[in-house]
């Protein structure tokens, strides 16, 4: 009839349609999981790991300040901060994953503040963002190898930028004591099998240490563990905690990681 309008018929629902619209859902979810995981999850643990060094630095700085120790007579006693050219203190190994040192890597910004513990457990240490040091491995500024272990993505992806290191850069393990810092060498890509990265003398195990390494260890590729990606430094001075020197005595491009101070 004129004027009545011409009904369309409905569109049938296949079951191919439904499946289709289902499996974009899903990868649509697991790629914001995978996001999240990566990224998002990370920054926050980040900062938690950040927060907690920041405490017990400044725990540290209380304990020195209410118990200063004499330091060695050629620490410079004005100017800038500089390392001291003595031997430097060594601590004894500490128990189970105990938290005793913290990392800091300028190269991956003045936020990157993480936490280090004994023993490198899946659940009890690497899982909680933690970098674990491999027991039986030197202390830092011992001669010999301080080798230490974290996740690359995930739980805090503490050495997630591994790659990204470059020939010079220093990198920092503070202690109560104070700060060793190493000067970054060399990457190399081994096996999960390639123990012999954590030799005193990495790799080497037939020569005696005669110099303090770090070796960093991480899976490789992002995402995947076929291999481990190593990152190895090596000591190139020692700069003691003082309450009464900027900074308490840290290097000057660490002041604002350890001061907390970092620019939002």
């Amino acid at each position: 009839m004129p004027g009545r309008r011409s009904l369309r018929p409905r569109r049938r629902v296949s079951v191919v349609g439904i499946l289709g619209e289902l499996l974009i859902t899903g990868g649509v979810v697991v790629l914001l999981f995978i996001g999240w995981q990566l990224w998002l999850y990370d920054s926050i643990v980040g900062d938690e790991l950040q927060e907690q060094a920041t405490a017990q630095s400044r725990e540290w700085d209380e304990q020195a300040a209410a118990n200063p120790t004499p330091t060695p007579s050629d620490t410079p006693s004005d100017g800038p901060n500089e390392p001291i050219s003595a031997e430097p203190p060594v601590q004894a190994a500490p128990a189970k994953t105990e938290q005793f040192a913290m990392l800091i890597v300028p190269r991956w910004g003045a936020d990157y503040y993480r936490p280090i513990a004994e023993g490198v457990g899946v659940h009890d240490v690497l899982n909680k963002g933690l970098l674990g040091h491999y027991p039986g491995t030197q202390m830092p500024g011992e001669v010999g190898n301080f080798a230490i272990a974290a996740h690359r993505t995930t739980k805090g992806g503490s050495l997630h930028n591994i790659h990204e290191l470059q020939i010079g850069d220093h990198v920092y393990v503070e202690t109560a004591a104070g700060w060793y810092r190493y000067t970054f060498r060399n990457l190399e890509y081994v096996r999960p099998t390639g123990v012999g990265v954590l030799d005193p003398v990495p790799q080497d195990q037939m020569t005696p240490p005669s110099e303090r390494y770090i070796t960093m260890t991480s899976c490789n590729p992002i995402l995947t563990s076929v291999e481990r990606i190593i990152a190895y430094g090596v000591y190139d001075g020692f700069f003691p905690r003082d309450p009464s020197k900027p900074a308490s005595g840290a290097p000057e491009e660490i002041a604002p990681t350890v001061t907390g101070t970092v620019a939002s």
